[in-house]
């Protein structure tokens, strides 16, 4: 077995409870509860998100203090200079508030930093540059700013106000913004309604245009009467989809509604980028995650994100067809220089790796490229499934990104290596440092300590989450159209995954592929056969006699026929 299976408990008295009193069947049932859904009102709403659903803006917390103060910056025709992030979530971010105040006749204009230069969020270099282009009183500081205790007060001291549109962790003591909306607020105080606490940053912006036009209506503002807030949906998906948040609550609504609106959007920018793409017509979010959010982020993972920001503005498909193809190349690059440094990590662990040992993968090289340093750390876990940190750079200091796995906190785990770090932060799950190059070696060594200590041999191996265990002639063509109720699927909404035991081959396996890497099979539990596919089987020993078999149910059109096939996730001799 590559992973270790982990089937959820099944209740079957309980699923056939909600299966009747919904009119779904049991399975379905037994996935809504595995998720945690118990609740018949709940379920329904899950079901069939609807936009009427969404809070009231001004729940969150310090919203009205924001909004009142971009309202008074209007009346006093102040700039309101929004400073975005070079990701998915901050360009959205910042093109959806740009979009809005603009509309509505605030004096607004758009500062992103530079990866490479300025470093993340609201730093020093940053704020001072920012306001050497666009010098103003009220800054608004979005998908960053919620730990910018100095900058803030920097910016202070020289009478400029921040706003913090944010849903990172929040310093203590927290920055002295003029307005701090942030969720993460909501999760300490208990006073505070916990509805929002998975929004990202985009989230956020189409909140906080919400409360804006609902406030303007209130007022009389000009153009907030008739002010259509759906079109903005197609950058709200976007964003979140990319920055890999939990797809419940708020979010699975703000997400249904913007992949329809993705499908017909008339925005030139993402009309050109899903051309670019070659995105199919239906937009699901593997299309956003793999085909449109690594194109926007390409430009920021290696310099700055303004080409990003520019095509998501563009008023027309001739400003907007250059840019996506811009994009698109520097996509390419990215994804060159992210597979050379990948190919020199996976040299350097085959020849020393230690599985016995090695809890904690720790490496790094002068001139690897900062900005693609993340996703070699999340290819390399996935393929080690072990704490991994990734560090690079070509000057006294080098910069690194880790993730990590459940079970070894990796914020944490720095903390108890501050004197061999510049500076760090982050979360459990991923976090950011920069070091000295010659002191790699003792954090190696000194987070490896620290693994063995909280970490079981069984944490190291991936585990498998499974749904239920089924046979064969419960994955119909009914039940595949059922499971895509739980749509969209993601980060918090895992898409449906099962197991059947003491299955067979109903005829021999056959090797597919260019270079005969995947591998289709026939499997039976004698009543039902369905065909299944094992991606990128390559060298893996491949099931014999009786076998259990855990797959994810897939729908395979092919010449206008629509058939079931499995797509294999892995295989364990039947008992």
């Amino acid at each position: 077995m590559k992973y270790r299976w982990s089937p959820a408990p099944p209740q079957p008295l309980l699923a056939q409870q909600l299966a009747h009193r919904l009119g779904i069947s049991p399975l379905l049932a037994q996935c809504l509860l595995n998720r945690g859904l118990s609740d018949p009102e709940t379920i329904t709403q899950f079901l069939e998100p609807r936009l009427k659903q969404l809070a009231d803006p001004f729940l969150l917390p310090n919203m009205t203090m924001a909004v009142e103060r971009l309202f008074r910056a209007r009346a006093a025709a102040e700039t309101v200079v929004i400073f975005g992030d070079y990701d998915v979530d901050g360009v959205t971010s910042a093109a959806l508030l740009m979009e809005v105040l603009t509309t509505l006749g605030w004096r607004a204009e758009c500062y992103l930093p530079h990866r490479m230069d300025e470093g993340y969020g609201l730093s020093q270099d940053g704020v001072e540059n920012c306001l050497k282009k666009f010098p103003a009183a009220l800054l608004l500081a979005v998908d960053c700013g919620s730990t910018a205790m100095n900058s803030i007060a920097w910016l202070k001291e020289r009478g400029v106000e921040v706003i913090v549109l944010d849903h990172h962790q929040v310093s203590l003591p927290a920055p002295a913004a003029i307005a701090l909306v942030n969720p993460q607020l909501c999760a300490v105080d208990s006073d505070l309604p916990s509805a929002f606490t998975e929004l990202c940053s985009v989230g956020l912006a189409f909140k906080l245009a919400h409360a804006v036009v609902k406030r303007g209506r209130e007022s009389g503002l000009p153009g907030s009467l008739d002010y259509d807030l759906r079109p903005l949906l197609d950058l709200v998906a976007l964003g979140t989809i990319a920055d890999i948040v939990p797809l419940v609550g708020e979010n699975r609504i703000l997400v249904s509604a913007g992949l329809r609106r993705l499908q017909t959007t008339q925005r030139p920018g993402l009309v050109a980028l899903k051309q670019v793409a070659q995105t199919p017509s239906e937009i699901g979010t593997y299309e956003v995650g793999f085909q449109l959010g690594p194109r926007l982020n390409a430009a920021g993972r290696l310099e700055t994100a303004a080409e990003a920001l520019q095509l998501l503005r563009a008023r027309n498909l001739e400003e907007a067809l250059p840019l996506a193809h811009a994009l698109d190349s520097r996509n390419r690059e990215r994804q060159k220089i992210e597979r050379s440094i990948h190919g020199e990590v996976a040299g350097a662990l085959r020849a020393k790796f230690d599985p016995q040992t090695d809890f904690v993968i720790v490496e790094g090289q002068l001139l690897w490229h900062i900005g693609v340093v993340g996703i070699v750390a999340s290819r390399v876990l996935q393929e080690f499934h072990r704490p991994t940190l990734i560090v690079g750079g070509d000057g006294e200091h080098w910069r690194g990104s880790g993730r990590s796995i459940p079970g070894f906190d990796l914020a944490a785990a720095l903390r108890e290596c501050d004197d061999l770090l510049v500076r760090h932060g982050g979360h459990a799950m991923a976090a950011g440092l920069t070091i000295h190059p010659q002191q790699l070696d003792p954090l190696r060594q000194r987070l490896n300590e620290l693994a063995r200590r909280s970490l079981k041999p069984e944490d190291l191996q991936p585990p498998l989450r499974l749904d239920a265990e089924v046979g064969m002639e419960e994955i119909s063509l009914p039940a595949l159209a059922e499971f895509k109720r739980l749509q969209p699927t993601g980060q918090g909404n895992p898409a449906v995954q099962f197991y059947s035991r003491k299955l067979a081959h109903q005829r021999p396996l056959q090797r597919i592929g260019s270079e005969k890497q995947h591998v289709k099979l026939w499997v039976t539990d004698g009543l039902t056969t369905h065909e299944a596919v094992w991606w990128g089987a390559g060298g893996e020993s491949l099931p014999v006699g009786k076998f259990d078999l855990a797959f994810a149910p897939q729908l395979n059109e092919f010449n206008g026929r629509r058939t079931v096939q499995l797509k294999v996730l892995d295989w364990r001799p039947a008992e």
